[in-house]
């Protein structure tokens, strides 16, 4: 049980993903998280940075579908955008708004990875359905209470990993 909740890889930030390491995979679709993945959960507009990030992946020949809990106005807005695919109010880690995503990019489980900040909701859900997970740190501490609650639940498990030596990455938060 505890396994689900063991990321595939973990890193601090969506910039140090090593994608060349996902295509030698033959991952090419990426499932990724809105709010405190890429960008804090208040801000409504594009970083530059981001915005590089996510044109170099599709460059690269990655198909890209944001997948949030969130509402409709606040990913849709983001994601029109960057004209992005995205599923809203999505329910994760229930597995129903991955395979929406994998239907839209047109892909496999093996040829997917997430890629989130939650345990409870990224990598519970990419994990019960056999897809690569990679975790980042969260890009802020500004959350909604439910995401703080969350986080709660989150340290625990993260007690438990270290405590049965399943964590090899390194401490978080």
């Amino acid at each position: 049980m505890l396994k689900l909740f063991i990321p595939s890889m973990y890193v601090p930030s969506i910039y140090q993903i090593n994608f060349e390491q996902l295509k030698q995979k033959s991952i090419n679709s990426i499932i990724i998280d809105l709010d405190n993945t890429l960008v804090e959960s208040s801000q409504m507009h594009v970083p530059p940075q981001l915005r590089n990030w996510l044109k170099a992946l599709q460059e690269n020949q990655f198909k890209i579908t944001i997948v949030s809990n969130n509402s409709k106005d606040r990913v849709s807005q983001f994601a029109r955008s960057l004209d992005i695919p995205y599923i809203y109010a999505a329910r994760k880690p229930l597995a129903i708004a991955f395979h929406k995503a994998m239907r839209i990019m047109e892909s496999e489980l093996n040829q997917t990875v997430v890629v989130g900040d939650q345990l409870l909701t990224d990598v519970l859900g990419g994990n019960r359905l056999g897809i690569y997970t990679i975790l980042v740190v969260p890009v802020s501490e500004h959350e909604g209470w439910m995401t703080r609650v969350n986080r709660k639940l989150e340290r625990m498990i993260f007690w438990w990993l270290r405590r049965r030596g399943y964590l090899k990455w390194g401490e978080r938060r």
